[in-house]
């Protein structure tokens, strides 16, 4: 699927956008001086990156039967090129809002089209290359702040209009890319057998806890790197440390994407998420108690690490209509990651701040939940093994 060069060249591709995902926040300071906008309308850049990222993997999920491979993220990688340009130089704040919204058609784009393309690409080892490409996504949202702080947040239309140079230099290597799929192959199903009958006729029970699986552990994710500082603080902590274990916890995330490659030649995705799952419930447990808090969100960051790129290869073997099922469950996860702010605030307002490892710990164990119940449904009675 993949030359080398193309293969670079795509880790970069995720490298951006992550980078770009991270770019708004460090950036409202100087969108307010220059648009003379309230907090709550600067925040409305990074909504419309998320809307146009949803929007974005389900108009490209649509249209992928129809193009090749390289149109599809040829078409992402100029939107967001334009869409980065055009937020850089946008004279007035609604049209920085629909550059934003165009940048992030092209993130769901890519998003989409590099994660499916890897999850069929390279057979047994899809696995690992999905928590690898999905690893430099991390580098990217890590890095992005500190070039923000680097250069300083007012020449931000500095850093966009760079950005969307780069993007649109990926457009010199899709022709290492191939333009078509490689053919499923027959035999692919749970965690390595047929699609039965029954298997079949549960379809959209799979579909669901899917998405319940990606809307709940993005919902994890994005909770912890929301309220982690303000938790921190409250329970003793200075704000100076809890900003550094917030992006301990970001760095986490990327480290984790990292280590689990080689267990992934091993063991089963599904033994992989159940795990994760569970570690991550433990962990966000262990957070309620104020001296062991920025050790515990550490260790949810390792866990959380991998339940996004390696649930993708385990849908596209459970699924039989994978290709659709992928989009459905990548856009899930963006909608995840918006409506996780203000439904965790509405909670912690009926609560309290000291309660949000434990909110957050209630949602990993329906995240186990779904994960074991796909695990049921799916694998084979003679094969209850948790390797391959």
């Amino acid at each position: 699927m993949f030359s080398t060069v193309a293969l670079v060249a795509s880790c970069a591709g995720f490298a951006l956008i992550g980078a770009l995902q991270s770019f708004y926040g460090p950036a409202i300071p100087a969108l307010r001086t220059s648009f003379g906008l309230t907090p709550a309308a600067a925040g409305l850049g990074l909504s419309a990156h998320f809307i146009g990222g949803v929007c974005g993997v389900l108009a490209f999920n649509r249209v992928h039967g129809r193009v090749g491979n390289r149109a599809l993220l040829g078409a992402s990688y100029l939107l967001m090129a334009v869409g980065t340009a055009g937020f850089a130089l946008a004279p007035s704040w609604p049209v920085a809002l629909a550059a934003a919204l165009g940048a992030g058609l092209g993130f769901g784009g890519i998003d989409y089209g590099l994660n499916q393309l890897f999850a069929v690409g390279f057979g047994r080892r899809s696995t690992a290359m999905l928590n690898v490409l999905n690893a430099f996504f991390g580098i990217g949202a890590v890095g992005g702040p500190i070039v923000i702080g680097a250069v300083g947040p007012d020449r931000y239309p500095f850093v966009f209009g760079a950005f969307g140079v780069l993007s649109a230099l990926l457009l010199l290597f899709l022709k290492g890319v191939s333009n078509t799929d490689p053919p499923r192959p027959a035999d692919s199903a749970g965690d390595g057998g047929a699609v039965s009958a029954p298997l079949g006729r549960s379809l959209a029970w799979l579909m669901a806890a899917f998405v319940t699986l990606y809307v709940l552990h993005v919902g994890v994710e994005a909770g912890v790197g929301g309220w982690e500082p303000t938790h921190l603080e409250t329970v003793g902590f200075g704000a100076g440390f809890a900003a550094s274990a917030t992006s301990v916890y970001w760095l986490m995330m990327t480290v984790g994407r990292f280590l689990v490659v080689p267990l992934t030649l091993r063991y089963s995705e599904a033994a992989i998420i159940m795990v994760s799952c569970a570690g991550m419930a433990v962990c966000l447990a262990a957070a309620a108690v104020p001296a062991l808090a920025p050790y515990m969100y550490a260790g949810v960051g390792l866990f959380i690490a991998p339940i996004f790129p390696t649930g993708l290869p385990w849908l596209t073997r459970t699924v039989p209509t994978a290709r659709r099922a992928g989009a459905y469950v990548i856009a899930a996860s963006m909608v995840g990651g918006v409506a996780a702010g203000p439904a965790l605030g509405g909670v912690i307002q009926v609560a309290d701040v000291r309660a949000v490892p434990l909110v957050l710990c209630a949602i990993a164990v329906l995240c186990l939940a779904a994960a074991v119940g796909i695990h049921r449904r799916t694998r084979r009675p003679a094969e209850s093994r948790a390797t391959r």
